[in-house]
């Protein structure tokens, strides 16, 4: 993990797994501003911007639930789930087609110190990307949590 010295902050890598109080798209535009649970979320990107000394991250759920109709989703191999200490569920996936956006120096949900759980391969993560890309060109299921 990375370090932000000037907050003291360990900051989770791009792949990493962690435990995050993930906002459903669904639940933000019912008026909700709090996850309901921590779940397992994938650090999608995490970028460093020196002009405010702070990570943006982009944190996608991990469900162990088939996506439901219009949610897309990419389903984590099981090589992937064992690396990544995701066995206890029988099938994983990563939803794509909705995030949450976060700055780690802000952020209410981060824990200083958190344990990552796992980091997914880089071959996977591309597969992720792949399927995200899509979500960021419309502009459609960002969830702010930065506020």
């Amino acid at each position: 993990m990375e370090t932000n010295p000037a907050v003291g902050l360990d900051v989770p890598p791009t792949g990493a797994i962690i435990e995050y109080p993930y906002l459903w798209a669904s639940q933000a535009n019912a008026g909700e501003t709090e996850g309901r649970k921590d779940r397992p979320v994938c650090v999608t990107l995490s970028v460093f911007e020196e002009a405010t000394n702070a990570h943006h991250l982009l944190l996608l759920a991990i469900s162990s639930q088939p996506p439901r109709p219009g949610q897309q989703a990419i389903e984590v191999p099981r090589m992937e789930r064992r690396r990544t200490g995701l066995l206890r569920y029988p099938a994983a996936w990563v939803v794509t087609s909705e995030y949450n956006y976060d700055i780690a120096e802000r952020s209410f949900y981060l824990e200083p110190g958190a344990p990552v759980i796992g980091v997914f391969s880089s071959t996977f993560m591309r597969c992720v990307a792949t399927a995200l890309r899509s979500t960021l060109m419309r502009g459609l299921g960002r969830v702010d949590r930065d506020r």
